[in-house]
């Protein structure tokens, strides 16, 4: 039998002083079985640095076609594709192919050493896309709020992103590689 995908609901509140986004948003994700709360938080994260009344999470991580996070305007073109993790150069550049903005947040940073060092000059080859790494004690903070029902508060301000709950509130450290 296999395993189901475990339901989180997340009440993230914004304030984007630098897009000028200040909103609440509920979320419900699904974790699927193989899905670390980690990545999970990575996705919150990157919905909130992003948000917009139109941006949508993806079908999964199996489906390949889609990205975790996507923005399509009222003809279905897509303005903004977001991904997470290390994606196969093709995957990138298929994606800055078909969306207006691509965006990854990459994390593992050993894997993503021998990633970037692999790809940079095929990564550097696409205008479109804009590359965050994600330190290891950053994303294990993430993770740490992580909850079934979960409470957040982004603040976003001179490229200074911070987050809490009602216990703990500290800055990210999110380190732009390129774009």
């Amino acid at each position: 039998m296999a395993l189901k995908a475990t339901i989180y609901k997340a009440e993230i509140q914004i304030a984007d002083m630098d897009r000028d986004h200040y909103a609440t948003h509920a979320l419900t994700l699904a974790r699927h079985p193989s899905e670390t709360e980690e990545r999970l938080m990575l996705r919150i994260l990157a919905f909130a640095l992003h948000a917009d009344a139109d941006l949508e999470f993806g079908r999964g991580l199996s489906t390949e076609d889609e990205p975790d996070l996507w923005l399509k305007d009222a003809t279905g073109s897509i303005e903004h594709w977001i991904d997470l993790g290390l994606p196969e150069e093709r995957r990138l550049r298929r994606a800055a192919g078909r969306a207006q903005r691509v965006t990854l947040l990459a994390y593992g940073e050993r894997a993503f050493d021998v990633w970037w060092r692999r790809n940079e000059g095929a990564v550097s080859r696409l205008d479109n896309l804009t590359l965050w790494s994600i330190p290891d004690e950053t994303a294990a903070r993430l993770a740490s709020l992580a909850n079934r029902g979960m409470l957040l508060q982004f603040t976003i301000q001179d490229g200074t992103v911070s987050v809490g709950d009602d216990e703990r509130f500290f800055e990210l450290d999110l380190q732009r590689v390129y774009g």
